[in-house]
């Protein structure tokens, strides 16, 4: 009997996960402008595929090779598909995920991921590019080996697939728990075949990055199979195997051409029953099309956030296509009901929250948990409970949390920064005396060298890796408890954390002007090369002392200080840019990219620096510096990032950037001005719209002259958070020369 269903619940998937506001009559749509593709070059490491804003499903294909280009699972030197995973990251240097693997396959195939040197060592395919069709909430591509032709798109937790086959009697669909990412391994698999082959559940516990992932799903077919086999890798004789520790599961059809085959896989990080009824609230219909339609309506009412008015539609690709990248994570993780799985391993109920993961925390707080606070404000207050529930179960706020999983990847307390900004802008919504607690219980952990550094003062060097790298993230988080203890009132709080915050002055050195390695006795360690970097074994995390020297955002006057004067401080900065740009070492990281000179922007630690000048009293240094990153260092190609995408936090840049503003200061409530690249950027904000407009502005009329608040002038180099969501117009004078429009000789400029 066929099964009508409401599709009611598909449009109430997208009004309650659609914050923003779709195009209406008369406006372009603003999906036309995203592209996908771009950043799948290079190093870019972007997801393509099919999903929703923030979904915890990513459903896209993946590719053959496990190396460090294909950590997303795809990369456009490469055709190759060995399936479609619902899981993926997007940006990172991360070989994890790609859980639940579907593969549409026709007549008998091995088992096995395969190599691209042998046609028939695996399962997959070719994939014809030049046919593929990507765009926000649908992908599609023919894989040339078996005349098949795949479409999907998403819900939150749903992917919905549809395949056209050729005519066959040995048409399959194949269920991959095996193959996960480049570090990723499954550990106990399972599958469960329905009485009516309609449905298929299972299981996959893995170990990789995150060493225990838990994942969950049910797949429903729009028809029944007509078999089953469960196999391990290689094998095609299940009768001795145990169906939980199966690794595949084929289950055939009979197709017709031009008949579509759907299947939906819904997905739990809780439990099977989860699965179900994540796939009951979200899809449980079959109209494909009207599917893929609410996805698009989702990505639009959240890119309508934001519009730009500009000629230059290159430029609008990148702005659009990077906002929408913002928008992969983080994710969520829990079911419909709210369950979800803690940093402990066990599961909870529900909180009352909505629950995320997918912290890449030493990347995003720099820019983008920031653009969150201006264009999320609605989804802040979960993000801050998620981060305050996993500090509940693992002892200390998250540093890049993955599916339950802490990693530990990266360096310093980046979750301080985080919960401390949402603080000192006033979001409401979670209970900030236990928000501050967590930041002290995080910022007092001995644990990953802070111990060393309560001792000390600082992290020796001779006793602890990366010690200038931890050092220095450990006092700019310090600097951010001290600015949430001081909107707290906590006044002996503020100046603890304060006075620990300046633990980085330890490793400047007057004599070489960088900062550098001490060891426990005071000295320092030689021989000293600024240039020099090798990957994890070093003073320095991802860079050199070229870069890492001014990684003090949160004191800047205190830097200045350890130049001896502002002038001092300009000149070596002035040098930075045009200094070689070889980095130097026998094992160099990869993530040192999108150099000028030593600034690399294809890399976090740099990301404020181009708006010091701003601070320092020569914002028109910081609005050169800043239109050529923009213009010259992103692309509409797909080797447009000069850098990982981070999960989000390189796009963060660059339309915080584009929009004129940044936010240097960690948890500092305020953005600092560089130049506007468009001529008016509209933004959606709770007071109503927040207008940024640049009179006169071209390539040649760069330079800010004056600057006016709501038609009044306005003489500060920052515009405070509150005044930006509170709407209004800031406007621009733009002019071909150098100017100041504030008054340089204020230190309060960086205070």
């Amino acid at each position: 009997m066929k099964r009508l269903y409401s599709l009611l619940p598909v449009a109430a998937l997208v009004l309650a996960g659609a914050c923003g506001t779709p195009a209406t009559s008369g406006e372009e749509p603003l999906t036309r402008w995203v592209d996908p593709k771009i950043g799948t070059g290079g190093h870019g490491h972007v997801f393509v595929g099919a999903n929703v804003p923030f979904g915890m499903v990513q459903l896209g294909p993946t590719s053959i090779p496990q190396e460090w280009d294909w950590c997303s699972g795809y990369h456009q030197s490469d055709s190759t598909v060995i399936g479609f995973s619902h899981t993926h990251l997007s940006g990172t240097g991360i070989g994890d995920l790609f859980d639940v693997t579907v593969m549409p396959v026709v007549g008998e195939v091995t088992y096995a991921r395969g190599v691209e040197e042998d046609p028939q060592s695996g399962l997959w395919s070719y994939a014809d590019r030049t046919k593929e069709v990507v765009r926000p909430g649908y992908y599609s591509v023919p894989l040339t080996r078996y005349g098949v032709t795949a479409e999907m798109t998403a819900t939150s937790r749903v992917g919905f697939h549809r395949y056209a086959f050729p005519t066959s009697d040995e048409a399959a669909l194949v269920f991959d728990l095996e193959n996960g990412g480049c570090w990723d391994k499954a550990t106990d698999t399972g599958f469960l075949l329905s009485d009516d082959s309609t449905r298929l559940s299972g299981w996959r516990y893995s170990s990789g990055w995150a060493k225990d992932q838990k994942v969950w799903f049910v797949a429903e077919f729009s028809k029944p199979a007509k078999g089953i086999t469960y196999l391990q890798p290689g094998e095609l004789d299940d009768s001795k195997m145990p169906r939980i520790a199966a690794r595949y599961a084929r289950v055939d059809f009979d197709t017709t051409e031009g008949e579509p085959l759907l299947v939906k896989v819904a997905l739990s990080p809780v439990s099977a029953e989860g699965a179900a009824a994540n796939l009951e609230a979200e899809l449980p219909g079959w109209d494909f099309d009207a599917t893929a339609a609410a996805a698009t309506a989702a990505w639009e009412a959240e890119l309508g956030k934001v519009r730009i008015e500009t000629q230059d539609e290159a430029a609008k690709r990148i702005f659009y296509t990077a906002l929408y990248h913002t928008m992969v994570a983080p994710s969520e993780f829990c079911d419909v009901n709210g369950d979800y799985r803690g940093a402990d391993g066990k599961v909870r109920t529900n909180p009352g929250h909505k629950t995320y993961t997918t912290f890449s925390l030493w990347d995003t707080y720099r820019a983008a948990m920031p653009l969150m606070t201006i264009l999320h404000p609605d989804r802040m207050p979960d993000i801050i409970r998620t981060m305050l529930a996993i500090a509940d179960e693992q002892g200390r706020l998250p540093v890049w949390h993955l599916w339950g999983n802490e990693t530990d990847c990266m360096v310093g307390n980046p979750g301080i920064p985080v919960v401390a900004d949402a603080i000192v802008k006033g979001i409401d919504g979670f209970d900030r005396e236990q928000a501050f607690e967590a930041i002290r219980k995080t910022a007092m952990n001995p644990d990953r060298g802070n111990g060393l550094r309560m001792k000390h003062g600082y992290i020796p060097c001779d006793r602890f890796n990366e010690a200038v790298a931890y050092d220095m993230e450990y006092a700019l988080a310090d600097g951010a408890a001290a600015r949430a203890a001081e909107a707290l009132g906590k006044d002996d709080d503020a100046r603890y954390f304060t006075e620990r915050s300046h633990s980085y002055r330890n490793y400047f050195d007057p004599a070489t002007g960088f900062m550098r390695g001490r060891d426990a006795k005071g000295g320092w360690r030689t021989p000293f090369n600024p240039f020099a970097s090798t990957h994890r074994a070093d003073d320095y995390c991802e860079g050199n002392a070229w870069q890492y020297t001014w990684l003090v955002p949160h004191d800047v006057a205190g830097l200045q200080a350890c130049f001896g004067s502002r002038e001092a401080m300009i000149a070596k900065l002035d040098s930075l840019f045009t200094v070689s740009s070889v980095v130097e070492g026998a094992e160099t990281s990869p993530d040192i990219s999108g150099l000028i000179g030593q600034y690399a922007h294809g890399n976090e630690p740099s990301h404020h620096v181009l708006y010091l000048y701003t601070m320092l009293g020569e914002p028109w240094k910081t609005a050169d510096r800043v239109r050529e990153v923009l213009s010259t260092l992103y692309h509409d190609r797909p080797d447009g990032l000069s850098g990982n995408e981070d999960v989000g936090q390189m796009s963060a840049w660059y339309i915080l950037s584009s929009m004129g503003f940044y936010e240097v200061e960690p948890a500092g409530g305020r953005y600092w001005f560089g130049a506007p690249y468009f001529e008016r950027t509209q933004i959606a904000v709770p007071g109503g719209t927040f207008t940024v407009e640049a009179k006169g502005l071209s390539p040649e009329n760069r330079y800010v002259q004056r600057v006016r608040l709501d038609g009044k002038p306005y003489d500060k180099p920052y515009i405070p958070h509150e005044t930006v969501m509170r709407g209004g117009v800031l406007e621009f004078e733009m002019g071909p020369e150098p100017a100041c429009w504030y008054d340089r000789s204020d230190a309060g400029t960086i205070e």
